[in-house]
């Protein structure tokens, strides 16, 4: 099994364990040069709020998209805009990445600035 396949494996088996808690879920998606995050409801399917080292704004604070101080920029601005539309619960969801890291700063930064999971 190449490593693409335990990773897509690890992130069914949180899911399936995320969809008994909440409707909503913060989702973190990382590659090796950006961090992606979004509030998905699964109730209805939708993508509610999102974040990502890509954003323009986000770019004229980071130099570069794939470390730590670039994580807890996305986590602060993905609480930010869960606040915006209401919503202050959520399951984290770290699609099969280890919980550590640009992941764990990402988490870390979104619980200091409100967002509770």
């Amino acid at each position: 099994m190449d490593k693409f396949l335990r990773r897509r494996r690890r992130a069914q088996r949180i899911r399936r364990k995320l969809g008994r808690l909440l409707a909503q879920r913060l989702c973190v998606h990382r590659t090796p040069r950006h961090i992606y995050a979004q509030i998905i409801d699964d109730s209805h399917g939708r993508v509610l709020a999102s974040a990502s080292t890509l954003e323009a704004e986000v770019r004229k604070q980071i130099t570069n998209g794939g470390n730590v101080t670039a994580a807890g920029v996305i986590g602060k601005r993905i609480a930010e805009k869960a606040k915006q539309i209401g919503v202050a619960r959520v399951s984290f969801d770290r699609s099969g990445f280890k919980y550590h890291g640009r992941v764990k700063a990402l988490a870390d930064a979104a619980r200091e600035n409100g967002l509770k999971f």
